[in-house]
C-alpha cells in the first residue's frame, strides 16, 4: 500500500492526534502491572505465613524448639512426663531352697515293748475289731499285724509301729477300756476244776479249756490263758509239785528265754512266753505250760512256793 496522502492542514492535525494516542497506549502497556513468571524471576514465591489454626505435629514435644506458627491454646495442659526409674541390671534368678520334709511322727510303741500302754492299745484295737484276743501288754507280731490293719483301713502308712498319728486316731475312735477289758480273766471260759484242785494251793491246768487257775482251798484267785507242747513234745498230765523257781531262766536245751519259770516235771515248767503273746495258739511249746500275760504270770510267780501242787488234766 502506498503512502497515505493527506490533503491540507486538517490531514496533518488528524495524523498527529493519531500518533499521540498510539504513544499513550504504548506507555500504558509498558508501565502498568508487570506479570512475572517463575522462569523469568528465577526464585519461588514466598510461602504464605502460617495461620492461627496450625497445630504442632505428632513429633512436637512440649518445651521443644520454635514451631513454624504461633502456639495454640489446647483444652488441657499437657501431662507431665512420668519419671522413669533408673535402669538396673537384672539379677540372675535364684532358686529358692525346697522346704524340708515334715518330721516323722514319734514312735510310741513298737514290737518287743511290754507296758500297760500296750495293753490299752490292744484293748482299744479289740473294741473296733482289729485285735481278736485278750490284751497281754506285750507288743508282739500279732499286735503289729493288728496295728498295720488299723493303719491300712485309715490310710496311714502301714508301719506296724504305733506312732503319735496312729495313737491319736485310735483314741478318737474308741473309748477308755474298762478294767475287765484291760485284764479279762482269760480269753476262754475257765473249765470246771478237777477234784484234785479243791484242796490246798494248786495250779489247776486244763488242756481242754487251755486255762490255768491258781486256787487256794477250792477258791479261784486268778486265771490265765495257757498253751501246751506239740504232739511231738506233749505236756505231761498228772499231779506234780513245784520243785524249782527261776525268775530269769534260759533253756539250755533250746537256748530260749523262760521268764518266771516254775518247774514241776523234769524240764517242763509253767513260764511266760513272748512267742505265745505274739503268735497265740498258732505255735506250741516244747512241753512247757506257756502263759502269755506277763503281768499275771509275774503275780502268780510271786505267790507260788516250792512244794505247791500242779494238776494237769483234760
Amino acid at each position: 500500500m502506498g503512502p497515505m496522502r493527506t490533503s491540507g492542514r486538517g490531514g496533518g492535525t488528524r495524523a498527529a492526534a493519531t500518533a499521540a494516542v498510539g504513544v499513550l497506549t504504548l506507555a500504558a502497556l509498558t508501565t502498568g502491572c508487570r506479570v512475572e513468571t517463575a522462569e523469568a524471576a528465577g526464585t519461588t514465591a514466598p510461602a504464605p505465613p502460617p495461620t492461627a489454626s496450625a497445630r504442632p505435629t505428632d513429633d512436637a514435644k512440649p518445651g521443644g524448639g520454635a514451631t513454624s506458627g504461633p502456639p495454640t491454646r489446647s483444652s488441657a495442659p499437657p501431662a507431665p512426663a512420668s519419671p522413669t526409674a533408673p535402669r538396673t541390671s537384672a539379677a540372675p534368678p535364684t532358686r529358692s531352697p525346697s522346704p524340708p520334709p515334715p518330721p516323722e511322727p514319734e514312735t510310741l510303741m513298737r514290737t518287743g515293748d511290754t507296758s500297760e500302754r500296750v495293753r490299752e492299745l490292744q484293748a482299744r484295737l479289740r473294741q473296733i475289731g482289729h485285735f481278736d484276743r485278750s490284751p497281754t501288754g506285750y507288743y508282739g507280731t500279732t499286735t503289729q499285724a493288728s496295728v498295720q490293719s488299723f493303719q491300712g483301713k485309715r490310710g496311714l502308712p502301714r508301719t506296724g509301729r504305733t506312732d503319735t498319728v496312729t495313737w491319736e486316731r485310735l483314741l478318737g475312735m474308741t473309748r477308755k477300756p474298762t478294767a475287765a477289758e484291760l485284764k479279762p480273766p482269760t480269753e476262754r471260759e475257765v473249765a470246771k476244776p478237777d477234784p484234785r484242785c479243791l484242796k490246798g494251793r494248786v495250779m489247776c491246768i486244763s488242756k481242754n479249756s487251755r486255762t490255768l487257775s491258781w486256787m487256794i482251798d477250792g477258791r479261784v484267785v486268778s486265771s490265765m490263758d495257757v498253751r501246751f507242747g506239740s504232739e511231738y513234745t506233749p505236756t505231761r498230765e498228772g499231779t506234780f509239785t513245784v520243785f524249782w523257781k527261776s525268775r530269769h531262766h534260759v533253756s539250755t536245751l533250746y537256748d530260749s528265754p523262760m521268764p518266771y519259770a516254775m518247774f514241776f516235771s523234769g524240764g517242763q515248767a509253767v513260764h511266760y512266753s513272748s512267742d505265745f503273746a505274739a503268735r497265740g495258739y498258732s505255735g506250741a511249746s516244747h512241753g512247757c505250760v506257756n502263759v502269755r500275760d506277763e503281768a499275771k504270770i509275774a503275780a502268780l510267780y510271786a505267790q507260788v512256793k516250792d512244794g505247791d501242787k500242779v494238776v494237769v488234766y483234760r
